[in-house]
């Protein structure tokens, strides 16, 4: 009886113990692994609640433990990526019992896109501003950036594919011709990025919405993004205009943005192309670097360009990023360094870590070579250990380079989007590795 009770007393002691935060379970198989992330972790951390019934699109404001914070302005980057993510799942055929099934994922989709089709199209001018307050009703920010032209493409696209929503693709087909008549350098290749409401050259005061030093900027990181964009623009619309112009893209992210001595990528460009390097612009995004071998190799699939005539310049790109930015001890890449230097910003950001996840697979497939599957280990390891919330969902934003969790969930700048697409993308590749 005695021995009963002390049983009883060490199992209560067990149950009531708290959790340890972060602490990972049993690792089952890799790809089984990663779904459960995806489908518990991320998405089962967003829906339903993202969901603004009430105002429409999403609310993505989420703080460091997870909570919902107070309703913020809703930028054209989270809610098209949002779109972009409940379109993927669905086309790719995810569900979770008991949570969500395919028609719940494309009714979420839906939601975000009757949203920017309503609320953030500039019916005057066309294009997408770049926010609105949180109703939709009052535009915070008026002005058109490529960078969230870029996203609004990406999720009209997926979401057309996804559900065959011919309103989409109409929408789609007027944003590109939009660009093409309105941003499209014709001069110099690529696309002018900063416009006032009406795409005319907006006033010296303006914020450039991306800190741009001034308004006839290129990014690196723009021109990466509309390469995504015009990858799913193609597939879905097959427009030789569309591929003509996916094929110029995929020249300037294996061209123009690449220095060539050491070889790796700055993101700050006049018009024509010169580099800006002044001001603190010479440094490299590890992540971003990372993120441009994979999204090109997939661009080259599209476009049915052979990819073998860029893999010394993804290795490349690669060794560098190894070189200077990785952490070999713990696994993860940091967030930047300057040019030729060691990384100064030590931080492991969310993004960075689930771009180098997929890189390193597409690597790994298209090389043999095993140590980017020894890259893809220690950052997976890391990730596991560290960036997500076992406990309470989602990815943590940045873990410090003390060890500790900071930054918001969500916000006008994170959502479900680049771990969720990680994710997705891994699993696909970890099947065709047979991994």
């Amino acid at each position: 009886m005695q021995c009963r009770v002390v049983l009883l007393c060490l199992a209560l002691t067990a149950a009531c113990a708290p959790r340890k935060e972060s602490s990972p379970p049993q690792r089952p198989g890799l790809r089984a692994e990663m779904r459960r992330v995806l489908l518990g972790n991320i998405a089962g951390f967003w829906y339903p609640r993202c969901l603004d019934r009430e105002r429409g699109g999403y609310h993505l404001y989420f703080d460091e433990r997870g909570d919902p914070g107070p309703a913020g302005e809703k930028t054209v980057v989270t809610q098209a990526q949002m779109v972009w993510f409940f379109s993927r799942m669905a086309r790719e055929g995810y569900e979770k019992a008991g949570a969500f099934t395919r028609a719940d994922l494309l009714a979420a989709a839906r939601h975000g896109f009757q949203f920017l089709r309503r609320k953030m199209w500039d019916f005057e001018n066309r294009g997408f501003y770049w926010a609105v307050d949180a109703t939709g009703n009052e535009v915070r920010a008026p002005n058109k950036h490529l960078y969230g032209q870029s996203f609004a493409l990406s999720a009209l696209s997926e979401y057309y594919l996804a559900s065959r929503d011919e309103e989409a693709m109409e929408l789609a087909v007027e944003l590109f011709d939009t660009l093409e008549a309105k941003a499209h350098d014709r001069k110099y290749k690529g696309y002018r990025e900063y416009f006032a409401v009406d795409w005319s050259e907006p006033e010296a005061t303006d914020r450039n919405y991306m800190d741009a030093p001034h308004f006839d900027t290129k990014l690196m990181n723009t021109h990466l993004h509309l390469l995504e964009a015009m990858t799913a623009f193609y597939r879905a619309s097959r427009r030789p205009e569309a591929k003509a112009r996916l094929i110029e893209l995929i020249g300037i992210e294996t061209e123009k943005v690449v220095r060539k001595n050491p070889v790796a990528c700055t993101d700050k460009y006049e018009r024509d192309w010169t580099p800006i390097l002044e001001d603190g612009f010479n440094r490299v995004c590890y992540g971003r670097d990372l993120e441009n071998v994979w999204l090109v190799a997939e661009a080259c699939r599209t476009a049915g360009v052979d990819v073998r005539r860029y893999v010394r310049l993804f290795k490349k790109l690669w060794a560098y990023s190894r070189a200077y930015g990785f952490d070999e001890e713990r696994g993860g890449f940091f967030h930047w360094g300057p040019l030729r230097r060691p990384a100064e910003d030590r931080d492991k950001v969310w993004w960075v870590q689930a771009e180098a996840l997929v890189s390193a697979l597409y690597m790994y497939r298209l090389t043999g070579d095993s140590s980017y599957r020894d890259a893809f280990d220690k950052t997976w390891r890391f990730v596991r250990q560290q960036q997500i919330d076992w406990d309470r969902g989602e990815w943590r934003r940045i873990i410090g380079s003390d060890g500790r969790p900071r930054g918001a969930k969500g916000d006008a700048w994170k959502c479900a989007y680049h771990d969720g697409r990680a994710m997705m993308e891994c699993i696909r590749l970890l099947g065709e590795l047979k991994m």
